[in-house]
């Protein structure tokens, strides 16, 4: 055991940086100290402005007013993503962040659905979904009621510097410390080989029992200093590029994520209340930089409001997120493609985990292989559920979908495949972010159809399931009819 953690130094600002700051502080408040250590003169990748629902509980634990907060980040609604040209060119299905229908008990809707698509009598398991009913209208209203039929799940798209910008001002009111400065040089303990102290350029010297590394890709701390090694996953995921360019805003705000498939990767469209977030995720073996700028350019839909900025990554995680006394978090801890925006909740994970492993009276050889246990599972599900939007596909019409049709997938992976292929069966993984609805859609968009269906869906003749469907549809579409607009609600609510 080492000595009692009373003060925590965390490496780096930007969204990682300051999340860990704010959450530390607001759930541990005078229990620790929380210093954090960063530089104007580094950049941050900044793009990651696409979240999932559970972004809700950071800013409902740190008190965030959800008016300001909206004005603040200039942010938008985001009710689903909507994926295009991923399972064939031309056709678009949404990943949406609620279920369809209503499950029975021991059965969900989706097997009652499958037996009402083989009867012939529905072929649009979205048309019961409300999230899709109200972004395929482009509208939104926060719902008043308690009724689980109409959840109504939401996250957010924000821009993330001034997400950033945001809770440093809560965690500088709370009295986390800001410390400005470069690190010049890493000191470890010599009998314990824990990182003691950071000496920046001019000669500070910053002493901590825990470090949290958010110090980017360059994993300062974590690889750099402690040389904990990385678990490279670029055989499952051979993207390791990205190109980010803004755009002028859409007239019309639409409440959802877009992600278009191109012949070797996939375009981001993110609407901002003051531009649109674009990028480009590419695999450099088929795309050189200067292809996937103009790619990217001839595809936005508005006017673009600056130059395109190359970001090189290499998916994989390191191989301890805590090692020794240092926990990594953010993009020092790993990287996957933010085709399903979980690089903010990642953050969110992470620093939420510590809190609940906090080393208070000194750190144990059992917490860190907890939270090591739990972070790599959490990492490999998510890099599954990444990998099944790829290697599902009818798309041949280039050597990169071929290779991903030819992908020698996880196992855990490959048995999720064959129990829906088989049954219709979803089973939920512990600590998996993606629940059963989300593994059914992007299963049914890609072109996986469950040749069987769970015995309880016969309960019911074929009038009445017909019946059934038809009334489920009008229930989940109602609420939607009466939504102002994105755009309207957003005015109303945040006054922007």
């Amino acid at each position: 055991m080492t000595n009692k953690v009373k003060k925590v130094v965390i490496l780096g600002g930007g969204t990682s940086g300051w999340m860990s700051a704010a959450l530390l502080k607001k759930v541990l408040g005078d229990v620790v100290e929380v210093e954090l250590v960063e530089s104007e003169s580094i950049g941050i990748v900044g793009v990651g402005e696409a979240t999932i629902p559970p972004i809700q509980h950071v800013n409902e634990t740190l008190g965030i007013d959800e008016a300001e907060f909206i004005r603040e980040t200039k942010a938008t609604i985001k009710l689903a993503i909507k994926f295009e040209n991923w399972r064939v060119k031309g056709e678009s299905y949404y990943h949406t962040f609620s279920a369809p229908g209503r499950s029975l008990p021991f059965c969900h809707f989706h097997h009652l659905w499958t037996r009402a698509n083989q009867l012939g009598l529905d072929e649009n398991l979205w048309a019961h979904d409300l999230n899709y009913y109200a972004a395929e209208a482009g509208r939104f209203a926060k719902l008043q009621t308690q009724d689980p039929l109409f959840d109504f799940n939401y996250a957010y798209h924000f821009d993330s510097g001034l997400y950033g910008q945001y809770l440093r001002k809560l965690s500088e009111k709370m009295g986390v410390k800001r410390t400005e400065g470069l690190v010049e040089k890493v000191n470890l303990n010599v009998q314990t080989g824990d990182v003691e102290s950071l000496i920046l350029q001019d000669n500070s010297v910053i002493e901590g029992d825990l470090f949290i590394d958010c110090s980017g890709f360059r994993g300062l701390l974590i690889n750099q200093k402690l040389g904990t090694g990385f678990e490279d996953w670029s055989h499952w995921l051979p993207c390791d590029r990205a190109v980010a360019m803004p755009s002028e805003r859409h007239q019309h705000t639409a409440p959802y994520t877009r992600s278009i498939a191109h012949e070797a990767g996939w375009q981001w469209r993110i609407p901002l209340q003051h531009r649109n977030g674009n990028g480009l995720v590419y695999s450099s073996r088929f795309y050189s930089d200067e292809q996937a700028v103009d790619l990217l350019a001839s595809n936005l839909d508005t006017p673009a409001l600056g130059d395109a900025k190359i970001i090189k990554f290499r998916t994989g995680r390191t191989r301890k997120q805590w090692n020794r006394n240092v926990v990594a978090v953010g993009l020092a801890s790993g990287f996957l493609e933010p085709l399903e925006s979980t690089s903010i909740y990642l953050v969110q994970s992470a620093v939420v985990r510590l809190i609940k492993l906090f080393p208070h009276m000194g750190i144990e050889d059992a917490q860190r292989d907890e939270y090591n246990r739990q972070s790599k599972l959490e990492y490999d599900l998510i890099r599954d559920f990444i990998i099944l939007h790829y290697h599902v596909t009818d798309r041949s019409d280039s050597q990169f979908w071929r290779d991903m049709q030819g992908l020698d997938v996880p196992e855990r992976l490959m048995n999720k495949i064959s129990q829906f292929q088989q049954s219709g069966t979803l089973v939920h993984d512990d600590l998996d972010i993606f629940w059963e609805a989300s593994w059914l859609q992007v299963m049914m968009g890609q072109g996986i159809k469950p040749q069987d269906y769970h015995p309880l869906a016969n309960q019911f003749s074929q009038e009445k399931l017909a019946e059934m469907m038809a009334n489920m549809k009008k229930a989940k579409q109602a609420p939607s009819l009466q939504m102002p607009t994105h755009d309207e609600f957003l005015k109303m609510f945040a006054g922007v």
